[in-house]
């Protein structure tokens, strides 16, 4: 009888050893509230001791110096007079910033509802001159969507996290129940998202050494700069400010668009404006007037878009933050030959297709956790690829003066293209794993 019961026990103590043994590690994404008085935002920049880079955004040269934004946080500030090796000059700390763009030695930049204007001369002691309100009281930041509230004088914010918790489990399957019941995997930030973005100067050459100067951005842009005017966009509105007096930009007029803008490029006297649905060309031959010439559809997706001569050069990757997922991940070229009447020449299959930049007749495309590519564009309708770097991770580039700045998560990446079917590597300032 004893024996008996020995051997109908045995199993019950299996299982309460499993049940006491087994765990579940779950990792997923954790939203915490954020909540800032607009006083705290508006204190005064200046400059501050160099930091590290963790989660890098835009990116923007201006002469010798390089300009990196740290999402939400604020700019890195390097002397880049030598690409083999950047030097860490300061941190700018601009809360709500993701983005950027310099005229002469102003440089603007974002803090949530806010335009600051920021004295460069010296960029070892950089200092606000101005501020003032951009008319924009919500945004996405990637993930985060922020709003202010003019009631209780507060900025509503997210901090978005990694997190990973264990618990103990019953070895059938079932688990305690987590703070979020759905577990969700880490993909990276999406970048295409954000509130704010590059300013988009044709990237093609750098600026000439005349009066008024501007810098270079990239392609996922959505501040430009055209004659004495500073183009920015949010998701549904294109807002000029004034800049004939750099230090004092005059908030001007502003124009509805499509929901989902995304990137503003300028070329020659026109807007390229990409949204998830089309792009918008403006006509700013009168730079206080912009006047619609086009409005080109395309499939729901992510695209920013860089030109040259009679041709746009346009990603749209369909991934579910961009539209419809399984949306096919394309390379446009699109003939504006007729700015009013723009077409598709031609389009490539590329997977994961990012940003972009053209330094005729190379063309460089970005394509996220999968790399790089380098392409011939003699013939817009026949790209020859040249080069592919498959272990880069590359959200946008700059290509100016024979050197390539290619921006993604684990840092920036600078190559000498002098040969473009042979890139060479000149340094990388590595980004810290964020979480």
């Amino acid at each position: 009888m004893k024996a008996s019961l020995l051997v109908l026990l045995l199993p019950l103590v299996y299982l309460t050893s499993c049940t006491d043994n087994c765990e579940r590690t779950t990792t997923y994404r954790k939203y915490t509230s954020v909540q800032l008085p607009i006083s705290d935002v508006r204190q005064a920049i200046s400059s501050g001791a160099p930091q590290p880079l963790i989660e890098p955004g835009k990116l923007y040269v201006k002469d010798q110096y390089l300009f990196i934004v740290e999402v939400k946080k604020g700019i890195h500030v390097f002397d880049n007079s030598n690409p083999s090796n950047p030097r860490a000059i300061s941190f700018l700390s601009i809360p709500g910033n993701v983005d950027m763009a310099v005229r002469d030695n102003i440089l603007y930049a974002d803090s949530y509802v806010d335009l600051v204007a920021l004295d460069i001369s010296n960029p070892t002691a950089i200092k606000e001159v101005n501020r003032v309100e951009t008319g924009f009281i919500n945004g996405l930041v990637g993930r985060t969507y922020w709003s202010y509230d003019k009631t209780s004088m507060k900025i509503y914010d997210q901090r978005e996290e990694i997190a990973t918790t264990t618990v103990k489990t019953d070895c059938e399957g079932s688990f305690n129940i987590l703070p979020y019941l759905i577990p969700i995997a880490w993909f990276g930030r999406y970048y295409e998202s954000l509130a704010f973005a590059d300013v988009a100067y044709n990237s093609a050459k750098a600026p000439t050494t005349t009066t008024p100067t501007t810098g270079v951005g990239g392609s996922m842009a959505r501040f430009a700069i055209s004659s004495n005017q500073l183009y920015v966009v949010n998701n549904s509105t294109l807002q000029l400010f004034d800049i004939t007096n750099p230090a004092n930009p005059v908030k001007g007029k502003s124009a509805t668009l499509n929901w989902n803008v995304e990137t503003i490029f300028p070329y020659r006297n026109s807007l390229f404006i990409g949204t998830t649905t089309g792009m918008y060309i403006y006509d700013v031959t009168s730079p206080a007037e912009p006047k619609q010439l086009a409005a080109f559809s395309h499939v729901r997706s992510c695209d920013p878009v860089v030109v040259h001569d009679n041709y746009a050069y346009v990603t749209l990757r369909g991934t579910s933050t961009c539209g419809v997922a399984g949306t096919q991940d394309v390379l446009d070229v699109i003939d504006i030959s007729n700015l009013s009447a723009p077409r598709v020449a031609k389009s490539y299959p590329l997977e994961t297709p990012y940003g972009l930049g053209i330094d005729y007749p190379t063309l460089f495309v970005c394509q996220g956790n999968k790399g790089l590519q380098v392409f011939n564009a003699s013939n817009p309708l026949d790209l020859k690829p040249q080069q592919t770097f498959a272990n880069v991770n590359a959200f946008d580039v700059i290509p100016i003066s024979k050197t390539l700045l290619t921006i993604g998560k684990d840092g920036l990446y600078q190559y000498d293209y002098a040969n473009p079917a042979d890139l060479r590597l000149l340094s990388k300032i590595a980004a810290q794993p964020a979480y």
